[in-house]
């Protein structure tokens, strides 16, 4: 057995929560690290002890393997558990760990490096039996090779990072043309990405799901898997919704799925949590090895939903030197569970990350619901950091009882402040195809490739009316109800500016003290009868509805059921400032690093031309000219870190410099 009485998250955020309580449960304290953005996170108050690690950048703090080392060293702890992403699948920070005399919760070194390649982990899995597609992952990266095998292989390919993941350096193929160009785009973006512009190819699969069985392995020598998870809902090649089981398997297919996931973790001598993907063929009998990721999943909660099994804990024990404390035969699965990934992105603006201030948070509760997060009111989402927001689980008894209660899960969830998909999300599971298990890797691509600005109804227009109404007179030292008289009630005009565009409004006060919160928008009649911590019942059209509302960064953002609404009034402003400045001045929508600049001052553009690429939140962002314009200045340069809203192009329309 090996002992250890603390350990180290290194970690932060949802998961770091979700190690600390686990460890808490077992009796082990828990130590959190956290950057300077991170200070007071909810995860450095619910630990034991704490210590800062570095700067706000990933490099210099949960990236930085010495400072990680040198944070269990200062605090004692024995252990170090790296959750997921930034080092859980660095091969080189677990051997560091085991020569520093610390316990890895995770698998050794050599069975995580015989899987972080893809190239060589498709030839060990080949090796080792397990069905996988017809591909190339030679060790000649040459041009000539690379086309040489695609015209073997047949299109459609996927031209495919050799290291790393998350839809990094991928490139799905279809026309012979374009073949060259994902090369040199995906080798190009891989070498940034992960250090290395090694690339496999394989044949795309049209219609298939994407499956993946969750391993579990101890230290002496007992393999089992705890089922399957299809994560086929999938935007970018980044999961979305996850559940299990899968609509897609039956017991015989999860049977030899599960032998195959098995086999693989026998092959790299595994031990911990693991999970192998494949690709289930769109005939529904057919799987190809993918890869395997040698750490827990961020869609772990599922798996512990039908199996009851706490996976952290088993993780922690394993690493203790426990034998797994179930057989295959003594595995049982209970009901369905499905996840919805929530976060902080604009899915109207090309789903494009947010970063800033979560003004208000209420997570959801309810019968069969969880949700794992790691914020607070107040706190803020950082671009350094993936926007996720939080996980949100239900379990039901049947799939479609888990559908409806993580859909009335994602309608009570408040989350304000900035952008989120929750909308997306409410819209994505409540799609016919989606409620009949009919789904593909290409469902949200085919079927949501443009994602609009919701509309607002009449409700949430005249509750914001309302609300920006009171807030310029209680602004003014004015009694809203002051706005009625005995000769009637007096009309006060609202300009709404959101995401849709503008909608005026008449907001008039009914009756004095006889009618409390009785308003008139328009036509509509509505009446507020409670209000209280950032919350609002009213009854409009016969009918009571709640919302919640919180003013942040000089907005106003509401919540009412599935939608999330944001506007400011703009009745004063002068008309077409915010359009001109648009055309004028290109700024950065969020901090990030400037990765490419792709124009000089005195050049002429066009609309839609790129200008800038700046790299925030794991992905790159592409700044473009929304005009044919001339570019005075471009103030920024490569390598260059640059905050919200900061200057990256200065340019003069053309049409106003002809006038």
């Amino acid at each position: 057995m090996s002992g250890f009485t603390d350990i180290l998250v290194a970690n932060r955020g949802e998961i770091a929560c979700r190690i600390i309580r686990s460890a808490r449960a077992l009796g082990y304290r828990s130590v959190a690290v956290y950057s300077e953005a991170d200070a007071g996170a909810p995860h450095v108050l619910q630990a034991d002890k704490a210590i800062c690690i570095g700067p706000a950048e990933a490099k210099q703090s949960y990236l930085s393997m010495d400072a990680i080392l040198n944070a269990a060293k200062d605090t004692g702890a024995q252990a170090v558990h790296p959750g997921y992403g930034f080092l859980s699948e660095n091969a080189d920070f677990a051997q560091a760990c085991a020569d520093a005399g610390l316990v890895f919760i995770g698998p050794p070194a050599p069975a995580i490096a015989a899987m972080g390649n893809k190239a060589a982990a498709k030839r060990r899995m080949i090796e080792a039996g397990l069905p996988c597609l017809p591909g190339y992952q030679g060790e000649d990266q040459s041009d000539a090779a690379l086309l040489e095998a695609a015209a073997r292989i047949g299109l459609p390919l996927m031209v495919k990072a050799a290291a790393g993941g998350g839809g990094r350096g991928m490139r799905l193929v279809r026309d012979p043309a374009d073949l060259p160009g994902a090369i040199q785009a995906a080798r190009a973006e891989a070498a940034a990405a992960f250090g290395s512009g090694e690339l496999i190819l394989e044949k795309a699969v049209a219609a298939g799901r994407h499956i993946e069985i969750q391993v579990f392995a101890d230290s002496h020598g007992n393999v089992i898997h705890l089922g399957e998870r299809d994560c086929s809902l999938q935007r970018r090649h980044q999961k979305v919704i996850e559940e299990a089981p899968s609509p897609a398997v039956d017991a015989r297919l999860r049977a030899e799925m599960g032998a195959a996931a098995v086999a693989a973790a026998r092959a790299i001598g595994y031990a911990g949590a693991g999970t192998v993907e494949f690709l289930l063929d769109a005939n529904g009998r057919d799987f190809h090895f993918l890869e395997m990721n040698t750490r827990l999943q961020v869609e772990h909660p599922v798996t512990e939903a039908v199996t009851g099994l706490d996976l952290v804990a088993w993780q922690i024990r394993v690493a203790a030197g426990e034998v797994l404390p179930l057989r295959q035969q003594d595995v049982a699965f209970a009901g369905h569970a499905i996840e919805a990934r929530l976060y902080a992105e604009a899915p109207h603006e090309n789903f494009l990350p947010q970063a800033g201030k979560l003004a208000a948070w209420q997570p959801p509760e309810g019968a069969g619901i969880r949700v794992d997060h790691g914020l607070a009111a107040g706190q803020e989402i950082t671009p350094h950091y993936d926007p996720m927001i939080a996980k949100i689980v239900a379990h039901g008894a049947s799939r479609e009882e888990a559908r409806r209660r993580l859909l009335r899960a994602l309608e009570r969830t408040v989350a304000l402040g900035l952008a989120t998909n929750r909308g997306f999300l409410i819209d994505l599971l409540s799609h016919p195809d989606v409620a009949a298990g009919k789904t593909t890797t290409h469902f949200i691509a085919d079927r949501f490739a443009a994602v609009r600005a919701a509309e607002p109804g009449d409700l949430l227009l005249a509750a914001a009316a309302i609300l920006l109404f009171e807030a310029d007179a209680a602004a003014n030292g004015h009694d809203p109800a002051r706005a009625w008289c005995s000769s009637g009630s007096l009309a006060w005009p609202v300009l709404l500016e959101h995401a849709g565009g503008t909608s005026r409004k008449q907001v008039a006060v009914l009756g004095p003290d006889r009618y409390p919160g009785r308003y008139r928008i328009d036509d509509l009649d509505l009446r507020i009868l409670a209000r209280g911590n950032g919350r609002l019942r009213v009854a409009a059209h016969g009918a009571e509805s709640d919302l919640a509302f919180v003013f942040a960064d000089g907005r106003l953002h509401v919540a009412c059921a599935g939608a999330d609404f944001s506007c400011r009034d703009i009745l004063y402003r002068p008309s077409g400032q915010a359009e001109a400045a648009a055309e004028r001045e290109l700024r950065a929508p969020m901090s990030g690093r400037i990765v490419a600049v792709l124009a000089a001052a005195g050049e002429r553009v066009k609309k839609g031309q790129r200008l800038v690429v700046l790299e925030a939140m794991k992905m790159q962002h592409e700044m473009v000219a929304r005009a044919d314009a001339l570019v005075e200045a471009l103030p920024v340069k490569v390598g260059e870190q640059v905050a919200s809203r900061q200057l990256l192009a200065a340019l003069q329309p053309l049409e106003a410099e002809r006038g």
